[in-house]
């Protein structure tokens, strides 16, 4: 039952990428890519990081996808201009299954006893601990400049966006 969810969710992660890949409208785009991000989130939860997948749903599928369909809305983009051609489509979807089929070979050819034993996870993995652990500890600075970052973008986003009266 465990291989089958974690196909389900595989598969349609897959389609739900080609989809926005494909989607000529931004905001369809937009709401493929929040399924793709809940699909994530479902593998995260199968590999046993809840917190990881819980992280996936509230900051991507939900702060980012907000901010995006935000400008989206913001700068009214439409549909793409131009002639709609089904040998675009067909272009699109051809190069998608030769890429496939490429990628499918070059793994089939692997040769599976020259690469490295897999490890079992350690196991406190995906647990808060585990990641207060390495994020306060090995990566300090880099979490330190990402929030300096964060907080200049909103500065400039604030600064941006009020106007003169």
């Amino acid at each position: 039952m465990q291989l089958l969810i974690f196909y389900g969710f595989g598969f349609l992660a897959l389609f739900s990428g080609i989809a926005m890949i494909m989607s000529r409208q931004p905001v369809t785009s937009a709401l493929l890519m929040i399924l793709n991000m809940f699909c994530l989130a479902g593998l995260y939860a199968q590999l046993g990081a809840h917190l990881i997948a819980a992280l996936q749903v509230m900051v991507y599928a939900g702060a980012i996808m907000v901010l995006v369909l935000f400008v989206i809305m913001f700068l009214n983009l439409r549909e793409k201009a131009g002639i709609v051609s089904k040998h675009g489509v067909m272009t699109q979807a051809v190069g998608i299954a030769v890429l496939g089929f490429v990628i499918t070979a070059m793994v089939s050819k692997l040769d599976m006893a020259k690469l490295p034993a897999a490890k079992a996870p350690a196991a406190d993995f995906g647990s808060v601990v585990a990641i207060g652990r390495v994020l306060f500890t090995d990566y300090l600075l880099p979490f330190e400049i990402t929030s300096v970052l964060l907080l200049a973008a909103i500065v400039g986003a604030v600064v941006l966006a009020k106007r003169k009266v």
